[in-house]
């Protein structure tokens, strides 16, 4: 799973927060309403997302959540 090919920024849409490619909905958001429901309900919340999106959000949280070492 690419995440990338489905998460989008631009700061001239939400601020430059991440975001579901062709959607105004914060990746944040769909990672909270994940933590509270089941996928099912999530894309019964929001009809536009598709399993690969909550998929793309997921692989995103993951990155990020990595712990990495740096060098300074």
């Amino acid at each position: 799973m690419n995440y990338r090919e489905r998460i989008v920024a631009d700061p001239e849409i939400l601020g430059g927060r991440a975001r579901i490619k062709g959607t105004r909905i914060p990746v944040a958001t769909v990672l909270l309403m994940l933590a509270r429901h089941s996928p099912e309900e999530v894309l019964t919340h929001y009809p536009e997302l598709t399993e690969e999106d909550l998929k793309a959000a997921l692989a995103y949280a993951a990155e990020l959540a990595e712990e990495r070492v740096l060098s300074l």
